[in-house]
């Protein structure tokens, strides 16, 4: 066996005792391993999960953010998943609204069919990339009619929405109405001064008509006290929506003339306006709950969305439901923006990132990983696609692929097994090394568990990825290879590749929220069944097992970025330059 200390891993080869080197003076019996208990779980889990993406405007092509949205939330729903918990997941399009109905126009096509185009295009997207979403919902669906007809009524009938007129600023690209310190003045291509929106860069122009509006102003204490308990996450998103509840809330126009927008929701009894598309669009997650006639999931445990449209989300849905006197989401996951290159994705620049051709290179579970291993949802998150190979390579192919191929390889392992330890032996010799990592090992669900769950899933990824390089440093160290033949050393090699093979399984079975395909090929590989792969497995298992058949590799390693660069060692990459 090895007898090294793991904390000596990352030291010099030079400093490295040999592998027959005895260290009883650092040796403990290694108790852990029969200590930890057969029957845990994480504390403060919920009855049912239910998580939901926005859903998505459908003026343009998704790209790589709507991408990110969706796949932060299958994340967290997965990972619910493995800890036994049922879980609704819902994602979907957003169908109403002048934008809509000015981009068919522009197309010369009905506003149904451009909607059934693009809603399509988010269908294939998330299929190509494995969201594993429980509902897809259509703002033009019947049942969302209803809902939002009903939801209307409520809202009526409670008070809180009556006619009036607004005067003011409407952001046709946001559809947003907008407050005088929401704009600001800008030059536009032609060198004219216009007015834009503070928040996305947007034009503005000046509306006045007669509609219905919602008593937003009376709100504003109760949201305070809502904010308070810390729903919004992380919290450097809340500031803003502080500061604008600080400002002074006023009433929102939830109408708008039919004559000036026909695509959308008729207000029921009043077939001259139109239902604000926001108010339309916030009520798809009391739809996919069952409103109004069941909604056994509701209130939703977490909304996910992007900061561009977390005011909406923060202050309108919130007060709506106030005033309808329903329960109020758990949190909402805020995240930023990706850019391309350090610069901010523009139609104009050329510089979208098309998430369908990027799974095309890297795979789903490539792009995936990539976007939850480098995207930090309250900062702005940078694409690139030098960056997405060296991440790739060097996590995915060499830390975790090499790992498994050195186990499984029939000059390693000519049985073809997942060995059984010999606590006995590894007990009684100084075989420091394999406790120090097994005990690390063995604490590290709970880690994941918990940045997982607060939403930080990157820092789940940095503290699995440091336990596989801490584990491919053990078997560098302990060279397996060289005791292959050696009968009297026979147990010791299969003791190292038990604990090699050990930090693969729970590792992939952490990953299995992330990379599902990567994680499930591993798993089959080292003879783990489906119904072995949830969260009560990631205690510790001692039964011999014969690998699996499958050759491929995990993750193929890329070598060529854009048209034919070839990339032979992320060595020659500095990643900081990135």
């Amino acid at each position: 066996m090895c007898r090294i200390l793991l904390t000596s891993l990352r030291r010099p080869k030079r400093f490295l005792p040999s592998l027959l080197t005895t260290s009883r003076r650092s040796w403990q019996p290694f108790r852990h391993l029969c200590a930890i208990p057969t029957e845990r779980g994480p504390i403060g889990l919920p009855d049912n999960y239910f998580i939901t993406t926005p859903i998505f405007y459908v003026n343009a092509a998704p790209h790589i953010g709507h991408l990110y949205t969706a796949v932060l939330a299958d994340t967290v729903s997965r990972w619910y998943k493995v800890l036994g918990v049922p879980v609704t997941f819902t994602t979907g399009t957003d169908e109403h609204g002048l934008k809509i109905q000015q981009a068919a126009a522009a197309s010369e096509i009905d506003p149904r069919v451009f909607c059934d185009n693009v809603s399509q295009k988010y269908v294939d997207l998330f299929r190509k990339a494995d969201i594993s979403c429980t509902d897809f919902i259509r703002t033009t669906e019947d049942r969302h009619t209803k809902a939002v007809e009903h939801f209307w009524n409520t809202l009526h009938q409670k008070g809180y929405i009556y006619s009036g007129s607004y005067e003011g600023w409407y952001s046709v690209a946001d559809e947003a109405f907008l407050s005088e310190n929401q704009v600001k003045d800008a030059t536009n291509s032609e060198g004219k001064s216009v007015k834009v929106s503070v928040e996305s860069g947007h034009p503005v122009e000046w509306t006045k008509e007669d509609n219905y509006m919602f008593r937003l102003s009376e709100f504003g204490p109760r949201l305070t006290e809502w904010l308070d308990k810390k729903v919004i996450r992380p919290s450097n998103m809340e500031g803003r929506i502080r500061k604008s509840i600080e400002e002074g809330l006023t009433d929102l126009s939830v109408s708008r003339q039919r004559e000036r927008l026909q695509w959308g929701i008729p207000v029921p009894g009043d077939n001259t306006q139109t239902i604000y598309v926001w108010l339309d669009a916030l009520v798809n997650y009391l739809t996919v709950s069952g409103y109004p006639d069941n909604m056994s999931t509701w209130p939703a445990s977490c909304h996910v969305v992007g900061k561009d449209i977390l005011l909406f989300h923060a202050i309108y849905w919130p007060a709506f439901l106030m005033a309808a006197d329903l329960p109020l989401p758990k949190n909402i996951l805020c995240h930023s923006h990706w850019l391309a290159n350090n610069e901010k994705m523009s139609k104009s620049k050329g510089n979208v990132i098309d998430p369908i051709t990027r799974m095309q290179k890297y795979t789903s579970d490539g792009l995936r990983y990539f976007l939850l291993r480098m995207g930090v949802p309250g900062s702005d998150g940078n694409y690139n696609d030098l960056k997405v190979m060296y991440c790739l390579n060097s996590e995915l192919s060499n830390t975790f692929g090499n790992l498994l191929n050195r186990c499984v390889g029939e000059a390693l392992n000519p049985e073809q097994v997942f060995p059984q330890l010999d606590t006995e032996l590894l007990n009684s010799h100084s075989c420091i090394a394999d406790r120090e990592l097994l005990e690390k090992l063995y604490k590290l669900p709970d880690i994941v568990d918990r940045h997982y769950r607060e939403f930080s899933i990157y820092k789940g990824l940095d503290s699995i990825m440091e336990q596989l390089r801490d584990t491919n440093l053990y078997m560098e160290a302990c060279r397996p290879w060289d005791l292959t033949g050696i009968t009297a050393l026979e147990t010791n090699r299969n003791n190292i590749m038990y604990v090699v093979m050990e930090n693969l399984r729970v590792c992939g079975i952490l990953l299995q929220p992330v990379a599902p395909n990567i994680s499930s090929r591993l798993l089959t590989k080292l003879g783990i069944s489906e119904h072995e792969r949830g969260w009560m497995d990631l205690t510790p298992q001692n039964t011999k097992r014969d690998l699996g058949s499958e050759k491929r590799n995990l993750f193929r390693r890329i070598t060529k970025y854009n048209d034919g660069y070839v990339f032979s060692s992320p060595r020659l990459i500095n990643r900081n330059s990135l």
